[in-house]
């Protein structure tokens, strides 16, 4: 990761009818099947979902599914790194050989905490004027683990997108993830780079609405956070949970490389500390 952390993460543009030749290089979950999405949101803000939103890795805690709540040492040592995604999709093809349910996973995803505060911050954007803040969520964990703790906590609507790798079950019972998208990011994972998603999000949306948002802001905690916080202007505002690898990520580049790190950063260790500064912006 480090080694390469300071690599270009730009794609150019495809030329017409490329997207097509390719297949799809995104899956896009929406909180409404409504064709028509409302164009006059002031911000925009981005959330991760492992250890941002919730307070642990979802894909760790479903092995508390598993016999005796580990994975056997053959199955771990095939990780290799820059391919999670495939070793996820190993993890759960053992878990539907060893007879885990949908209905054990999803009680499993449905009693993970969330992060400090984090209510509090929900809270705070449901109450904002509705033309405030669009809401995505950006996250390399799977739609079935996302979508199972959103809805068992009653925060599915507040969200606007979700990105995120799709996964569903086949008729055997087993949940099949598959890769969001392909990319050239030497950086980031080989089924995701959240730069690509947050720059062509933008870009599209900005086309959409005639103009582009007052500010954008991310919420995260990885070191696959850190790239999309590259793409950010002078005027966005990334927030980075305080002492996590893409807090530090950010202090070493603005002590490496002053300038690079063109965002404001306001790290937290509460959601709490979120809704103190929005609260400040949203009234300039």
């Amino acid at each position: 990761m480090r080694d390469s952390v300071f690599n270009c993460c730009v794609v150019p543009p495809h030329p017409p009818g490329e997207e097509e030749a390719r297949g799809p290089r995104r899956t896009e979950t929406m909180a409404s099947s409504s064709a028509h999405f409302p164009n006059d949101k002031r911000f925009l803000i981005f959330f991760d979902f492992d250890e941002t939103i919730v307070d642990e890795t979802s894909d760790d805690m479903v092995v508390q599914a598993a016999p005796g709540q580990h994975l056997p040492g053959w199955l771990k040592d095939t990780y290799q790194p820059g391919r999670y995604n495939e070793y996820m999709q190993r993890v759960l093809a053992y878990l539907a050989e060893q007879g885990v349910t949908e209905s054990d996973m999803r009680s499993v995803m449905e009693k993970i905490p969330s992060t400090p505060g984090m209510p509090t911050l929900f809270q705070f954007l449901r109450a904002r004027p509705p033309q405030d803040f669009e809401v995505v969520l950006l996250s390399d964990a799977n739609s079935f683990f996302i979508e199972s703790w959103l809805r068992r906590t009653g925060a599915r609507q507040l969200f606007h997108r979700i990105f995120t790798n799709p996964a569903t079950f086949n008729k055997d019972g087993r949940l099949v993830m598959r890769p969001f998208h392909s990319h050239d990011c030497l950086r980031c994972p080989d089924n995701m780079c959240k730069q690509v998603v947050v720059r062509e999000y933008v870009a599209r949306r900005t086309q959409e609405r005639g103009r582009p948002y007052q500010r954008v802001f991310y919420v995260g905690d990885g070191a696959n956070d850190f790239c999309p916080a590259l793409a950010l202007g002078p005027r966005d505002v990334v927030f980075p949970r305080r002492d996590f690898p893409m807090h530090r990520l950010i202090t070493e580049t603005h002590e490496s490389m002053p300038g690079e790190f063109k965002a404001v950063t306001v790290p937290w260790a509460s959601g709490e500390d979120v809704v103190q500064r929005l609260r400040k912006l949203v009234a300039e």
